[in-house]
C-alpha cells in the first residue's frame, strides 16, 4: 500500500503544491522483555525472552506521505513484526486454557503489526532545525502462539490506538543531521511508545540516509482476559526519498 500511495504522489505534488516522499527501514529486533499471561487472572506467567527464547528478528518497514505548504505532513505506515522462540520447558504452563508440560520443547510467535496515519503540523522549519507535532492512528494486529508436539494455543487481537506524535531534525553540521521521532501515549488501560533515534546524512536535496536506534515498548492489562508488556531493541538503517 505504501508504494501505491509513492506511486500516486509522484503525480500529485506539483497539482497540490506538495512535496512526496518515501521511506523505507530496515534491522534487526532484539527482545528487551516480553511477559505474557493469558487469560491474565488464571494463566501462568511466561516471559518470551527467558523461558522461551526469543530469536532475533528481522524488521521491515515502509512509510509514504507528503507535505503541503512545507509544514502540514500526512503519512501512512506499514509496519510488520514477527519473533520467533524455542526452549525447552522448566516447569509448567497454562496458556490461553491450554496446558504445556514442563520439559516439553515449545516454540512460540510473537507477531505484531501495526498500520499507521499520521498528521503532523512543523512548529518550527528552518534550515538549522525542524520541530514538528500531531497525531497517529494506529491500527494493530496482534497474535501470540505456543505450540509443541500435542497442543497449540494463540490468542489474537485488532483494534485502533490512538497516538501523539512528535518529531525533532537537529542540522548540526550538514550534510549531517540528528533525528528524533516518537508516536506514544500512556493511560490507564496500558501504553505504546516508539521512538527513533538517529544519525542522518543528506548526500543531496532529495534523498537522506540514516542509521539509528528504535525502541519498541509497550502492552496492557486487559481487566482479567489479557496481561502482555513487551520491549525492544531495533538496530535500524533507513532511506528516504523525496519525490
Amino acid at each position: 500500500m505504501a508504494w501505491i500511495l509513492a506511486a500516486a504522489l509522484s503525480i500529485l505534488p506539483s497539482a497540490l503544491g506538495a512535496e512526496g516522499f518515501v521511506d523505507l527501514e530496515s534491522g534487526v529486533a532484539f527482545t528487551g522483555y516480553n511477559d505474557v499471561r493469558i487469560p491474565s487472572e488464571t494463566g501462568t506467567t511466561i516471559s518470551l525472552k527467558t523461558d522461551i527464547a526469543s530469536a532475533p528478528a528481522f524488521a521491515l518497514r515502509a512509510r509514504a506521505g507528503y507535505t503541503l505548504g512545507e509544514r502540514h505532513t500526512f503519512m501512512v505506515l506499514l509496519a510488520p513484526l514477527s519473533v520467533y522462540g524455542s526452549s525447552t520447558l522448566d516447569r509448567p504452563v497454562s496458556y490461553q486454557g491450554t496446558s504445556f508440560a514442563q520439559g516439553s520443547k515449545v516454540s512460540s510467535l510473537y507477531r505484531f503489526d501495526s498500520f499507521r496515519l499520521t498528521y503532523r503540523y512543523a512548529f518550527i522549519k528552518n534550515d538549522g532545525l525542524v520541530l514538528a507535532a500531531g497525531v497517529t492512528g494506529k491500527l494493530r494486529s496482534a497474535d501470540i502462539a505456543l505450540m509443541d508436539a500435542t497442543a497449540y494455543a494463540h490468542r489474537s487481537d485488532l483494534g485502533v490506538v490512538p497516538l501523539l506524535h512528535g518529531m525533532v531534525e537537529w542540522s548540526f553540521a550538514r550534510p549531517f543531521s540528528l533525528l528524533a521521532e516518537a508516536d506514544a501515549l500512556v493511560t490507564p488501560f496500558g501504553r505504546a511508545e516508539d521512538v527513533l533515534l538517529a544519525l542522518q546524512y543528506h548526500p543531496s536535496d532529495r534523498s537522506t540516509f540514516r542509521l539509528g536506534y528504535r525502541l519498541l515498548e509497550g502492552g496492557s492489562d486487559g481487566g482479567g482476559k489479557v496481561y502482555t508488556f513487551a520491549l525492544f531493541h531495533y538496530i535500524t538503517a533507513g532511506l528516504k526519498v523525496r519525490l
